[in-house]
């Protein structure tokens, strides 16, 4: 009987762990199916931002059930990846001693956007698309 190879395991950080990490968290889970396990957190909890959850959607992907949780939960586990997705949570982010690889991917903060709705959506847009865009690179072709 063939055992599958364990999952390798990622969390994405970002300071409120609503909108950055929750669709990085989305994307990977789609990207790559069940090659990884994957969980987000905060420095700070809050929720998932709604317009996250409407440009996630329009690509297909569904991160309405997510939820916006802080890291400490997480410090004690092991990891292949610990990607920071903020500037500010890179720079505050404790050490997590079960870390093999950490990556820092300086997104802007698309909940930051001023304007009109539809300039607010597009700069969740455009993250969203760096966000898959970094996802594919370090996965590879299939």
């Amino acid at each position: 009987m063939h055992t599958p190879p364990p999952r390798a395991r990622v969390l994405f950080i970002c300071t409120h762990n609503s909108a950055r990490s929750q669709m990085a968290e989305g994307w990977l889970r789609h990207l790559a199916g069940d090659r990884f396990e994957v969980h987000s957190a905060g420095t700070h909890a809050t929720f998932v931002h709604p317009l996250a959850v409407q440009v996630m959607a329009a690509v297909g992907i569904d991160i309405s059930a997510q939820q916006s949780k802080t890291l400490d939960r997480y410090l004690d586990q092991p990891w292949d990846y610990v990607i920071t997705v903020c500037d500010s949570a890179n720079e505050t982010c404790p050490y997590f001693p079960g870390g093999k690889r950490r990556l820092h991917w300086s997104f802007p903060d698309p909940t930051q956007a001023d304007g009109t709705a539809e300039e607010r959506l597009a700069a969740f847009r455009m993250v969203r698309d760096a966000i898959r865009q970094r996802l594919a690179d370090l996965l590879g072709p299939r």
